[in-house]
């Protein structure tokens, strides 16, 4: 049996401590601190115009004319809010990015996969030609009336066409799946190579499946992309049933309509009339909502996507 004395001193014994890690140098924790700093400058520095819009949307006139409104709503008002979403003209707008966006991502996302993929095999002849021809135009276009002719010439005017395949492909896009391909293992390709797959089974079934934070990420920058734009189709379609939300709104800041256009055109006889500024920050904040809810279930994969994309030295 264990003696009394022996029993008082396990009981008494300290544990091992445990091993310390080296102690952050002086150096590391000035990073630190100048790190925090500019991070939270530039978090301050973002929301606040957006803030400041989501405030203005909710205030009433008086005190958005009055310069009053800064972060905090003022006299909460909704009607704005009534008054744009009762518009037919804006959900068919919206209608419209949101189906135009859909398709020209697609598009983007399949030419930029299977262009990058081919990019990244090192015994492709021609394969610095093609390198070459990619990044050529990050610094040199056609011109906009030389694009502008050659859209209308193919008969794409007035179709999503015009959206999706004038910039299909970002170059920056592109590099960033193409070092991504490159650091996959050869052996993978190889093994599938020997159970029989060909190259598209082989881009399908086993390269694919290793890239989805890749392409997410891809998805996510097209997305935005192509929800913000609003040159394209303000160049391309004359209809006003096909222009998307983002040339509804550039309009409205533009000063295309003025308060009593906007209130007569979008309301009944019973709405109040309200604002151009109104109105404009009611339509920024509708416009921005989708791409707010959605990025933050993508958030991971696009974080992953960047890093896995990185060129390693």
């Amino acid at each position: 049996m264990v003696s009394t004395q022996a029993r008082a001193q396990a009981r008494t014994r300290k544990p091992a401590a445990r091993p310390r890690g080296p102690r952050p140098t002086r150096g590391y924790r000035v990073f630190q601190v100048v790190n925090a700093l500019v991070l939270t400058g530039v978090v301050v520095v973002t929301l606040y115009p957006f803030l400041t819009i989501v405030a203005r949307s909710l205030s009433d006139n008086a005190y958005i004319v009055a310069g009053e409104v800064n972060l905090v709503p003022r006299g909460f008002n909704l009607t704005a809010y009534r008054v744009v979403t009762s518009d037919p003209t804006f959900w068919v707008s919206y209608r419209n990015t949101v189906f135009y966006t859909v398709v020209a991502t697609l598009v983007s996302v399949v030419l930029t996969t299977c262009y990058a993929y081919v990019l990244s095999k090192k015994h492709l002849r021609g394969r610095t030609a093609l390198v070459g021809i990619a990044v050529f135009t990050m610094f040199f276009t056609g011109g906009l009336i030389p694009n502008y002719v050659l859209v209308t010439s193919l008969g794409l005017k007035n179709t999503v066409w015009a959206i999706a395949l004038p910039n299909a492909i970002n170059v920056f896009n592109l590099l960033v799946m193409k070092a991504f391909f490159e650091s996959l293992p050869v052996e993978l390709e190889e093994a599938a190579a020997v159970d029989g797959l060909n190259t598209y089974g082989t881009l399908l079934r086993i390269v694919l499946p290793l890239s989805k934070a890749m392409v997410a990420t891809m998805v996510l920058f097209y997305a935005v992309s192509f929800w913000n734009s609003w040159f394209a189709a303000f160049l391309y379609m004359d209809r006003q049933d096909l222009l998307p939300v983002t040339v509804y709104l550039r309009n409205l800041i533009a000063g295309a309509t003025d308060a009593t256009q906007t209130g007569g055109g979008l309301g009944s006889a019973g709405d109040v009339v309200q604002s151009a500024a109104t109105i404009q920050s009611v339509t920024i904040v509708l416009t921005i909502l989708p791409i707010l809810a959605v990025y933050p279930f993508i958030q991971r994969y696009f974080v992953s996507g960047i890093m896995l994309g990185a060129v390693k030295g």
